[in-house]
């Protein structure tokens, strides 16, 4: 089956800088795919690539099977961008800039679908006001719906969430776990980790134009070894026993808590077998695993 997004050999230079070094990846049909990298890594010219906002120096990209260069009109047909600026028509009312949208890609009678958008989006109240009548949190919603209005098979969300409340986020991510439910693929660029470990089915990592990793998210997270354990004594402890020193991250709490890091089968069965021969007078043990936010170091850093 054709893929939603496929990249071959992409390749951006800007003059004397090279944004994407060869880059490629495949997107399948009804994925939630995130695509994360510390700034400067290339996220950007990649979603201008798919956008058709930039032409690459060489490769190819394509949206279901369409070349965005030499079939653009058919590839942006497929794909909605959701970009990370505010960017809007400042005296079109809300409904008329989304059938505004609707009609650059010569789609008409879409009423029902621009009102089913306005209810989704909690922008039904706003849809006779302009756009820069409209609050910050109102234009990000309205960035939303012009990418949808045409019912693309594929979304690009880059950075949809930067700058919105908890409780804009929170309606957000909602409505699109119930897009991607319905079977749209979603390709998400953002630097709040915690939101793609949560919704991503694969993550890839950029680094200086290359991809450093593209995984399945589980997989991706079990790369990282390390453990933290926080043992909360019944007695303080201010100076942990000999034993322990090669494991302890720190003393907290006036030595009523000790947390220990061990990596690796071997070295977290040394730990215990510390810990039982220090004789500590242990209340409860908490588990720290890592988070998406100490893989991304260890791989963008290592």
């Amino acid at each position: 089956m054709t893929p939603a997004i496929e990249v071959r050999d992409l390749v951006k230079d800007y003059g004397g800088q090279r944004a994407l070094a060869g880059i490629g990846f495949r997107v399948e049909r009804g994925e939630f795919v995130g695509l994360l990298g510390p700034n400067g890594a290339g996220k950007s010219t990649t979603l201008n690539i798919l956008a058709g906002l930039t032409r690459p120096s060489s490769g190819e990209a394509r949206v279901f099977g369409h070349d965005v260069v030499g079939e653009f009109r058919l590839a942006r047909r497929n794909l909605g961008v959701v970009p990370q600026e505010l960017s809007y028509e400042s005296f079109f009312t809300v409904t008329r800039a989304l059938r505004w949208q609707a009609g650059y890609h010569g789609l008409r009678r879409v009423d029902d679908w621009i009102e089913e958008l306005l209810h989704r989006l909690h922008l039904w109240d706003q849809r006779d006001k302009t756009g820069r009548q409209l609050s910050g949190g109102m234009k990000r919603r309205l960035l939303v719906a012009k990418a949808l209005v045409h019912r693309p098979p594929v979304v690009i969300l880059d950075e949809p969430t930067a700058g919105v409340d908890v409780e804009l986020r929170r309606e957000l991510w909602a409505f699109i776990r119930d897009l991607h439910a319905s079977g749209t693929t979603v390709l998400l660029t953002t630097h709040y980790l915690e939101e793609a470990e949560e919704l991503c089915d694969r993550i890839a990592i950029l680094g200086e134009g290359r991809i450093l990793a593209l995984e399945r998210t589980a997989t991706l997270l079990a790369r990282h070894t390390d453990r933290q354990y926080v043992l909360y004594l019944a007695e303080p402890e201010p100076t942990p026993p000999p034993a322990l020193e090669p494991f302890v991250c720190r003393v907290a709490d006036e030595g009523r808590r000790l947390v220990l890091q061990a990596s690796g089968e071997e070295r977290r069965a040394a730990l215990w077998d510390a810990v039982r021969s220090a004789g500590l007078a242990i209340q409860d043990v908490e588990v720290l695993r890592p988070n998406l936010e100490d893989v991304f170091l260890e791989i963008t850093h290592g």
